[in-house]
């Protein structure tokens, strides 16, 4: 009899045991469960109902080489209209009709480089609605000659090892400094952008600043002469580049008339 009742006590005590275990972890998973709901709203309101932050990402800035209207010439803004009135420049290829200038030890003379050049200033001014005159070196029309611009084109000796660049020059005793003071200041500019030759002022001659030309024509238009390069050390952009040179010439002329 006693052994069946201290059975009976034992099983009693198992049962509340194993009772308060269950109690325990039902407690514990709903805990678990509280807790897990609070987590997920609490990320909610962290990630969920907020906006992702916009990243501005900064634009690259685009540098261009500084010139006033550059490229001059692959612009239509500056052609004129069909009822404006067309500029008129005159372009002298330089010893053209008279003597072949400076030449080379192979024969290459001057006078064909400039004829070369002068052509294509020519042909590019008249694409862009501007008149020229292509006129020989001692041209019968260079007297009183009237336009809105005079250029004449040389190239220096093929003589000097090392010598590079180009220059650019009007008359010393002009009338309309200012005029011809900004026609310099676009060729040179335009020149060196087109072609990446320095310039090279140091050599500039009596022969340039009291070119003859300069006396001839009416003293209204403004006038300039340039070198191209050297026919020694600038040969293969005066002699197989010329359309090149030609653009630096005539984009120094549009940025003037442009002015």
């Amino acid at each position: 009899m006693p052994q069946t009742q201290a059975r009976k006590s034992k099983q009693t005590r198992t049962m509340r045991h194993s009772v308060d275990t269950r109690r325990k972890y039902s407690t514990f998973g709903v805990i678990m469960v509280i807790l897990g709901m609070m987590s997920v709203l609490l990320g909610f309101r962290l990630f969920g109902f907020e906006a992702e932050p916009v990243i501005q990402i900064p634009q690259p800035t685009v540098l261009f080489t500084p010139t006033v209207s550059s490229p001059v010439l692959s612009s239509s803004a500056s052609q004129p209209t069909d009822s404006a009135p067309h500029p008129l420049v005159g372009i002298v290829a330089g010893h053209k009709g008279y003597d072949p200038g400076a030449v080379c030890a192979d024969g290459l003379s001057e006078a064909d480089i400039n004829y070369a050049v002068a052509r294509e200033v020519v042909d590019l001014l008249q694409r862009r609605g501007v008149e020229a005159d292509l006129l020989d070196e001692y041209d019968d029309r260079l007297v009183d000659y009237q336009a809105n611009a005079l250029v004449s084109i040389h190239a220096d000796s093929c003589n000097i090892p090392g010598a590079t660049g180009f220059k650019v020059a009007r008359v010393t005793n002009s009338a309309i400094p200012e005029a011809e003071d900004a026609l310099v200041a676009c060729l040179n500019q335009e020149y060196a952008v087109y072609t990446g030759l320095p310039q090279h002022p140091a050599s500039i001659t009596d022969n340039m600043t009291n070119y003859h030309a300069f006396n001839e024509i009416h003293p209204s238009t403004p006038g300039a002469i340039i070198e191209t390069g050297f026919l020694l050390d600038d040969r293969y952009l005066l002699e197989q580049r010329p359309k090149v040179v030609a653009r630096g010439i005539a984009a120094g002329i549009l940025c003037f008339l442009d002015k």
